[in-house]
């Protein structure tokens, strides 16, 4: 019999597998300092792209101080247990009160993190009869939540509606033949890596057609997009059509916590059948608190969203002007597509960092395909115009060495000798 840590020991996985190289640099860096546009990395200051504080509530005075004033009245162990066993307080129903009114919905209910509770999300919905119906560039908690699920399911390519049409009717055939079970939609308000929104309002057009219902993960567009900031389903006016509305405070709110929004019947059914929240202990209080006054400056201070929208667009315009491949994004997501290998990648990344000063995240190989290389920039309200032309200017040298050929090295460093 083997051994299961052996087995695990030997293939440590895509990513693992350069974990005694990367660690502490490429993979679990330490950014220090207060939240911001700039903070230490290495004992460097560095113009950081890599924190999702879209709005720059994570360092507000206003919120720093309601933080500070829920863990004095509360502590951090407060409520003690499960919402549904002894873990529940006004305050916990006054943030759900909250963000119903704010997406237009009758009820929302609290998760203590966005990951794990769409994953319990999705259990908590759909039985063997059941089919899901979702995009293909769906999050990694969409993803794993499916593979909970024990009926069918089906991807469509990414947001191509013929595509969706094509699975929706597999789904709609395999539903009569059954005699029973529905159809759950999945998709993004926003997704993640590329930055485009999903096709909420053509999805929703083809509720007339099809019967299912919509749920939409809005992680990015909650705070970023719509008139008052209430997302991806407010921008294209299809707030309305979304069944289940899924966003997290991690994003925009630079918090922890996670709701989901929708009618109050299948609402109530969610709260008490949702195993992530059933058998976990509840939000402790100073979270609470906190995300009522991110909540609030949201609703209540515009300008927050705007400056993130005017930092974002001369960003990309920037991005755009110089030749960069910036793909389909319309949201304040900024990918910058290149060409090149992973050890190419890394000798960029470290280039970047350590004579420019500018961190961002990279994506490649196996979560892309070989020879492309992604790097995410996430724009925030509090970058300024400096931050901007500095990092425009460091992305045309370095992409200059790259077309020449200067990155090409044989194996990434070890960053342990580089200390």
């Amino acid at each position: 019999m083997a051994d299961i840590f052996e087995r695990l020991l030997k293939h440590a996985g895509p990513i693992g597998q350069h974990r005694e190289r990367a660690h502490g640099y490429f993979a679990f860096p330490k950014l220090e300092g207060e939240i911001g546009s700039r903070m230490k990395f290495r004992g460097q200051e560095m113009i950081v792209w890599s924190l999702n504080n879209y709005l720059g509530l994570a360092n507000h005075p206003d919120v720093r101080e309601a933080d500070a004033q829920g863990a004095k009245d509360f502590g951090m162990a407060l409520p003690m247990g499960a919402r549904m066993m002894s873990g529940n307080s006004n305050w916990h129903e006054k943030l759900e009160v909250e963000l119903a009114a704010f997406e237009g919905k009758e009820d929302a209910i609290l998760v203590n993190f966005g990951y794990q509770g769409m994953v319990s999300l999705i259990d908590a919905l759909c039985g063997r009869h059941d089919v899901i119906v979702y995009d293909a560039e769906s999050h990694a908690c969409i993803i794993d939540g499916l593979r909970l699920h024990p009926g069918h399911r089906y991807v469509y390519k990414h947001n191509d509606i013929a595509d969706f049409e094509k699975q929706m009717e597999r789904a709609t055939a395999l539903i009569d033949k059954q005699k029973s079970g529905g159809i759950l939609v999945i998709t993004e308000g926003v997704f993640g890596m590329g930055g485009d929104q999903g096709k909420l309002k053509e999805i929703a057009d083809l509720k007339s057609k099809y019967s299912f219902r919509l749920l939409v993960d809005d992680a990015h567009g909650f705070g970023t997009l719509g008139k008052t900031g209430a997302g991806a389903g407010e921008a294209q006016g299809v707030q309305d059509q979304i069944d289940l509305y899924f966003s997290t405070f991690a994003k925009s709110m630079a918090s922890i916590g996670a709701f989901i929004a929708g009618d109050k019947n299948i609402i109530d059914y969610i709260r008490y059948n949702i195993r992530s929240q059933i058998f976990a202990k509840s939000l402790p209080m100073p979270l609470v608190i906190g995300n009522l006054k991110r909540l609030e400056l949201l609703k209540t201070q515009p300008q927050l969203k705007d400056r993130l929208w005017e930092n974002a667009k001369k960003l990309q315009d920037g991005l755009k002007e110089r030749g960069f491949d910036i793909g389909k994004t319309d949201s304040v997501v900024t990918p910058v597509y290149m060409k090149g290998g992973v050890e190419e990648a890394t000798a960029m990344v470290m280039d970047l960092r350590e004579n420019y000063h500018i961190f961002c995240s990279i994506v490649v190989y196996p979560v892309i395909p070989k020879g492309h290389i992604i790097y995410r920039l996430i724009p925030t309200a509090v970058h300024t115009q400096d931050d901007i032309t500095q990092t425009l200017e460091a992305f045309s040298a370095t992409k200059r060495k790259l077309d020449a050929g200067e990155y090409r090295v044989e194996a990434i460093p070890d960053m342990a000798e580089t200390k």
